[in-house]
């Protein structure tokens, strides 16, 4: 295994071990949506929902659309080493 990528993965396992839980909301925010959805209005709560879950999920969509450019990049240059190796 190459030495940056064990760099890498015990990195991200110290971040994710010792993340401090936190609310999803600021406490101005989770007032007024509690105070809404006691109203009987959730259009604004599910507005907020969907807000953070774009911004959970939008930081992950391009991680793997980096990851599988560069797996298709590695094959392909795999392939042309191959290629040359049988060639020469």
């Amino acid at each position: 295994m190459n030495t940056w990528l064990a760099k890498f993965l015990i990195l991200g396992i110290v971040v994710f071990g010792f993340s401090i839980e936190g609310s999803a909301q600021c406490a101005m925010c989770r007032t007024t949506l509690e105070n809404n959805v006691s109203n009987g209005d959730i259009g604004i709560a599910a507005g907020i929902n969907f807000g953070i879950l774009y911004l959970f999920a939008a930081p992950y969509t391009v991680i793997a659309l980096i990851a599988f450019l560069w797996y298709r990049a590695s094959k392909k240059n795999a392939q042309n080493e191959r290629k040359g190796s049988l060639a020469g």
